[in-house]
């Protein structure tokens, strides 16, 4: 008897955010069985505690995906994971194909770019062939600034001089180590050790940091960016979800430079954000 024939059906869910939570505990009150991956123990809170949901802790290789699937008998796969998690996304596209299994993408929605004052040529056009970025809009008080990636920010001089609150998580940090000299780098990560650890191998010194777990209402964002003097925030197009839409608001009051981030170009086979649409492809594979 094979391994995928003598477990019980399930979904994978890819989890670790608020969205893949809302979606958790959607199918449990459905009772679909189900098994969520997250990277970390303090996201295990996140999830409620049900006998059709299984959770399981560690970052999975593409390698390991074919086995892991079948050890744990997984016939469809909800993709919940953070719009800037492309790295599990496109292995869960890669196996989904691989082994014929059916693939949602959900994913939070995007914010538009906020009203305009003025269109203008992005400054990282002329740094060479793929330094290309998005849109410059000017808001009431300030400049904001789009770019597609961190590599066509940092392609520029938009942060010289500056200083910079960083809210993009840890992993992104390692590539503003050569700006530690350059601009007055400060960053707000999540309280974990691997975060703290990852900051300060980039440079970052006890005094420039900030953990805290989102969400971050605008009343502390405010308070932060006066406190350090910020004059530019760098941040992610995580959508209202991660707080694009306080930082934006914080940003135009406060006449400081917002920059986003622009989200992957990552296709995916279906995508949704409408929970429906996510619960009826969960029922109809299982």
């Amino acid at each position: 008897m094979s391994l995928l024939s003598a477990a019980p059906r399930r979904l994978w869910l890819i989890g670790g955010t608020q969205e893949s939570a809302r979606l958790a505990r959607s199918l449990a009150a459905e009772q679909i069985p189900c098994w969520i991956t997250i990277t970390t123990e303090a996201a295990r809170a996140l999830y409620p505690l049900s006998p059709h949901l299984h959770i399981w802790v560690g970052r999975l290789a593409a390698e390991m995906l074919p086995a892991w699937i079948q050890t744990h008998a997984i016939v469809a796969i909800l993709d919940a994971s953070h719009p800037f998690a492309t790295e599990i996304s496109q292995s869960a596209i890669a196996v989904a194909t691989q082994l014929a299994l059916p693939y949602l993408r959900f994913e939070r929605p995007g914010m538009a770019l906020p009203e305009a004052d003025g269109t203008h040529p992005d400054p990282a056009k002329e740094s060479g062939p793929g330094a290309a970025v998005g849109k410059e809009w000017t808001g009431s008080s300030a400049a904001h600034l789009t770019f597609s990636s961190f590599q066509s920010l940092l392609a520029t001089e938009v942060l010289l001089g500056q200083r910079v609150l960083l809210t993009v998580g840890y992993r992104p940090l390692v590539w503003f180590q050569p700006w530690q000299g350059q601009a007055t780098l400060f960053a707000r990560i999540l309280p974990s050790v691997t975060a703290l650890q990852a900051a300060i191998a980039a440079g970052f010194t006890p005094d420039r940091l900030i953990a805290l777990r989102p969400p971050v209402t605008a009343p502390v964002e405010q308070a932060l960016w006066h406190q350090w003097q910020i004059s530019v925030v760098v941040t992610k197009a995580s959508g209202a979800a991660g707080g694009e839409d306080v930082k934006r608001a914080v940003a135009t009051a406060l006449g400081v430079q917002l920059i986003t981030i622009a989200r992957p170009d990552l296709v995916y086979p279906q995508q949704t954000a409408d929970l429906a649409i996510a619960l009826q492809f969960c029922q109809q594979h299982l």
